[in-house]
């Protein structure tokens, strides 16, 4: 009886030590439901590739989309993320930090995969009821120097 607690808590430690329990990727950045929210709808559908559960689990409608290369409502961003990711698989979100005002959400991150240095994004939210409904983006390619030292993040 002792070696199987021995071993149990050898595996335990072992996971814990290699990362191996979940964690969202907002941990650090929010406690903040909303911002928790935002995050993990990035994290979900660009990051693991997981367009429809995030869809399903994080947005609502009546989903109103500010970006002008996504139709509005729900079914547009679904096709709009699910065409992106298709088109650049690389895509991956560091995200850097969270603004929670309200029910508004800013995520400020650098999105890798297009361009050699990526770019400073910043994803802006408005949630109802716990679930994204309106969304805004900025965009702007990490250049190779600067007029300061700086970083964008």
């Amino acid at each position: 009886m002792n070696q199987v607690l021995v071993l149990a808590a050898a595996i335990a430690l072992t996971a814990v030590a290699s990362g191996a329990h979940a964690q969202s990727p907002a941990e650090g950045l929010t406690t903040k439901a909303a911002g928790v929210a935002a995050v993990e709808f990035l994290d979900l559908a660009v990051n693991q590739k997981k367009v429809a559960e995030a869809v399903s689990k994080y947005v609502a409608p009546p989903y109103t989309q500010h970006n002008p290369q996504v139709p509005d409502g729900v079914d547009g961003v679904r096709a709009g993320i699910t065409g992106l990711v298709k088109q650049i698989p690389g895509l991956h979100y560091e995200f850097k930090r969270v603004i929670v005002d309200g029910d508004l959400v800013a995520v400020h991150s650098l999105l890798s995969g297009m361009g050699e240095r990526g770019s400073a994004v910043v994803d802006i939210f408005r949630l109802k009821d716990g679930k994204l409904v309106e969304h805004w983006d900025v965009h702007q390619a990490v250049p190779a120097t600067a007029a300061n030292n700086n970083t964008m993040f």
